[in-house]
């Protein structure tokens, strides 16, 4: 089933008195593409994250935010550093004795001096248990962005169908049309043929390129074949199970192209019309397969 390539997912999870949150945003993209914000003291767990996206998502930009908060479980215990408060307190009064003056040094003096207090956290995670942790976060936030992207997919899906039915209609529109083609042309022969017939000097080279261009311009038959060969790849593609985008994308190409050669060589009203409502078909087509993985 088609795929899109925009989709959002989210996960959550609580461990060892920390909260992470994964938020992912997916768009188009030419190619497959991840990009993670995180935290700077985790960045070592970004390429498994990054792995496990690629791992589900084969096209599109992907944008992971990774939020990593402690919990109020992780109540942080405080230290002092009695051999550095004691340095101080020696350096004080040696500056005290030698210069005369009284000591002075109060409670907020020595929470001035640098690195005094040491915070411990009551609750330590391990390396090993923030790379499963998060892994299992990363793989729950892409099964939600694949079920977006899958319901998106599902729209999409339903609308080719609907607009390769009527490429469908139109190509035998064309069928029916291309006989009025070859006698609008015959006509236009038989009136020429007649003319080079009253002339005094008969061009007999040039009613053979007359006739040669009217074999060439008023069969469409091959690029009829064509089309109805890449309109039929097209509808299979629509339930095919790896992603599709980069195929539609020329199949469609294709599919111009015919309909250009198409235009080029009927010079009939109503299969010119016809020819211009595919154009316009075909171009909405194009629009909605940006969004295919």
């Amino acid at each position: 089933m088609i795929t899109s390539m925009t989709g959002f997912g989210q996960a959550n999870c609580m461990f060892a008195g920390y909260h992470v949150q994964i938020d992912l945003k997916s768009v188009n993209h030419r190619y497959c593409e991840v990009a993670v914000r995180m935290p700077r003291e985790f960045l070592k767990f970004e390429d498994m994250m990054k792995k496990i996206v690629l791992k589900h998502v084969k096209r599109g930009r992907v944008d992971m935010l990774v939020t990593i908060e402690q919990s109020a479980e992780a109540v942080r215990s405080v230290e002092l550093n009695w051999p550095l408060a004691e340095a101080y307190r020696s350096a004080a009064e040696q500056l005290s004795a030698r210069f005369g003056l009284k000591p002075t040094l109060n409670v907020r003096d020595y929470l001035e001096i640098p690195n005094l207090m040491v915070f411990k956290e009551a609750i330590h995670a391990t390396d090993e248990e923030f790379e499963r942790e998060l892994s299992a976060c990363s793989e729950a936030a892409v099964q939600m962005l694949l079920r977006m992207r899958k319901i998106e997919g599902n729209h999409l899906s339903t609308d080719m169908k609907q607009r390769l039915d009527m490429m469908a209609s139109y190509l035998e529109q064309c069928r029916l049309l291309s006989p009025q083609v070859v006698k609008h042309y015959a006509s236009k022969l038989h009136t020429r043929i007649e003319e080079y017939l009253q002339q005094p000097i008969f061009d007999e080279a040039r009613l053979a390129m007359e006739v040669a261009i009217f074999a060439d311009r008023s069969n469409v038959d091959e690029e009829l074949i064509r089309l109805q060969s890449h309109i039929q790849q097209c509808q299979q593609l629509v339930s095919a199970s790896e992603p599709v985008g980069r195929k539609f994308d020329f199949l469609l190409q294709e599919m111009n192209r015919e309909v250009n050669t198409i235009g080029s060589k009927a010079n009939h009203a109503e299969l010119t019309t016809v020819v211009v409502e595919m154009k316009a078909e075909l171009e909405k087509m194009r629009e909605q397969i940006q969004n295919i993985e």
